[in-house]
């Protein structure tokens, strides 16, 4: 009880402020002529790594869940599901906005020309039922199994994701490929957490295996 009073009253709120804080910076940067030679590609870049960031770190959290044995992670998950969204939200708005200035035709063209647009736009299209369907009263509308299915989705706007930022900066492609093999290791340590689980609830129990043997 007292660990859950901590992550409600403490953790969450400063997790919450940290996550606000990239943003914040970005803000003051161009209040103070702080965003370099280029701010709206300073802008877009930054808002793009950190919608990967919260969503990496969001997938991640079940995992570490299962590793540690903390059920406090759980508790995370919907915040930084958000904070990616919201993120994501500011991506988009940014190349929408400050780069095309809402020139739909142009757009358009823009995203028939460059496929790393497409992948983006997938990435994001992805993001928006997760982000609908985060609250407690649509769980319960859709049932848990279903809600859990759908939200398998953030592992695909996460490639999305990837393949967006990796084909955007075509020559290095170091910083991308961090973000892949961060994912990487995420859905092989998932796909550990599941396989497991599934073991543990089809292996028999003691007291029955040992009493079918003695029949």
């Amino acid at each position: 009880m007292a660990g859950a009073r901590a992550v409600r009253f403490v953790l969450k709120p400063a997790v919450f402020a940290a996550a606000l804080a990239p943003v914040g910076l970005m803000a003051y940067g161009a209040a103070t002529g702080g965003l370099g030679a280029n701010p709206i590609e300073t802008i877009t870049h930054g808002t793009g790594d950190w919608t990967l960031r919260f969503l990496i770190l969001t997938l991640a959290l079940t995992p570490l869940r299962a590793l540690t044995g903390w059920s406090g992670f759980a508790r995370f998950r919907r915040m930084l599901g958000l904070f990616a969204f919201f993120y994501g939200v500011l991506h988009l708005f940014t190349y929408l906005w400050l780069d095309q200035f809402f020139d739909w035709p142009a757009i358009l063209r823009d995203i028939a020309k460059r496929p790393f647009i497409t992948a983006g736009a997938a990435s994001f299209a992805l993001l928006v039922p997760l982000a609908a369907t985060s609250t407690a009263g649509m769980i319960r509308r859709l049932g848990g199994r279903a809600w859990k299915r759908l939200h398998r989705m953030a592992y695909v706007a996460a490639l999305a994701g990837v393949v967006h930022y990796w084909w955007l900066v075509k020559a290095d492609v170091s910083r991308p490929r961090a973000y892949a093999v961060a994912l990487a290791i995420v859905i092989a340590a998932r796909l550990a957490v599941a396989w497991t689980s599934r073991r543990r609830a089809t292996a028999p129990s003691g007291p029955r295996a040992s009493t079918s043997a003695t029949r």
